[in-house]
């Protein structure tokens, strides 16, 4: 399959101040429509402070476009509880209407040439196994279940190795 951001169905760009409410709507959003509850206080505080969750801590937050409108958002940021080579991958998030162009995979597969080029040797992943897409899309791309989840809606949680 081509890469759909490649091929130009979406711009993926670095987040920026102004994307804040947007991006955090997007992301209440979704987990809204799977039945899981946004937490500004707890799991979704770092999308309100991007600058400190992932900029000031060697991260990055980025968000897809689809013309002017903000569709998809993924992060990353070091890990030191997994580890000093191991980095997580956050707020993998697209709206329901550009899923299954293959976004999420371009995305993720995005996300994970940037951890690499920063240096880290482990990707990990928690999510919901009510995210049934998310869940098949890691374990398609090679994520392997582990133990130990540390967010509180989240059930599964998955590694991989670079």
């Amino acid at each position: 399959m081509a890469d759909a951001i490649a091929a130009g169905l979406v711009t993926l760009r670095p987040w920026q101040p102004s994307d804040r409410e947007v991006a955090a709507q997007l992301i209440a959003q979704v987990l809204a429509e799977y039945g899981l509850g946004w937490e500004p206080e707890g799991a979704d505080r770092d999308v309100l402070e991007v600058e400190q969750s992932y900029w000031q801590t060697g991260g990055a937050f980025w968000v897809l476009e689809q013309g002017d409108r903000l569709v998809g958002t993924g992060a990353f940021y070091p890990l030191p509880v997994r580890g000093i080579s191991a980095a997580e991958i956050r707020k993998m998030y697209l709206l329901p209407e550009v899923r299954g162009q293959g976004l999420g995979r371009a995305l993720l597969q995005r996300l994970e040439q940037a951890v690499a080029a920063a240096g880290y040797q482990q990707i990990w992943i928690e999510t919901s196994s009510l995210l049934k897409e998310a869940v098949s899309l890691y374990e398609s791309e090679g994520y392997q279940p582990a133990t130990d989840v540390h967010t509180l809606r989240c059930d599964r949680v998955y590694y991989k190795s670079l």
